[in-house]
């Protein structure tokens, strides 16, 4: 039976490696899968799903007015095995309902994978969304930079600080983030980040 899976975990945890062993299980089983990432994140270019390991793929770039249902739709056929998403933070609500639809009147599992909050402790959009409506919820995890513990959310850092304010959406990696656990997120050590994000 088809189902929603939402996979979520701080930065680094590992969900777009993650993301393309699930295409590749898929795929040498001669399944075909349907790659998807949302337009906005750019870091490895449009439209490509990239993990810090060096692995990467071509996806369907997602503009944030597209119609999941309609354009899933319109690209199924019979050998369609499933819908893969990357960076599912970034989908509006309304997308992510798109999401269930296909699931439960096209009868294709959607797995999805992407951040659960933002750099300041909040919901994204599309992982609220998912959370409320995904049948499986599964936690990627990593560890905190600065103890070791399981990290929960990431810190931004910008001009060698902790940023507490600003855009939700701040496009980067391990340039401007760092996972932690939710101690160090509140009480970072500022020597340490120092070491790893030396003002130029």
């Amino acid at each position: 039976m088809a189902q929603l899976f939402f996979e979520y975990g701080a930065m680094s945890s590992g969900k777009s490696i993650e993301i393309l062993k699930v295409a590749h299980n898929y795929e040498s089983q001669g399944r075909k899968v349907l790659l998807m990432t949302p337009i906005v994140d750019t870091r490895a270019g449009v439209g490509i799903v990239a993990s810090r390991m060096g692995l990467s793929r071509q996806a369907v770039a997602v503009k944030p007015e597209a119609d999941l249902y309609q354009l899933i739709k319109s690209m199924k056929d019979d050998n369609l095995a499933v819908v893969l998403i990357d960076e599912a933070q970034f989908l509006a609500a309304e997308q992510v309902d798109q999401l269930a639809h296909v699931v439960d009147n096209l009868h294709i599992p959607v797995m999805t994978f992407g951040l659960k909050q933002d750099a300041f402790n909040h919901l994204f959009e599309g992982s609220k969304r998912l959370i409320e409506l995904a049948d499986k919820l599964e936690e990627m995890k990593t560890i905190c930079s600065f103890c070791g513990k399981k990290a929960t959310t990431q810190l931004r850092i910008v001009d060698g600080k902790p940023q507490r304010e600003g855009a939700q959406v701040f496009i980067g990696g391990d340039e401007a983030y760092i996972p932690t656990c939710r101690r160090h997120w509140f009480n970072p050590d500022l020597a340490k980040i120092a070491d790893m994000f030396p003002v130029k």
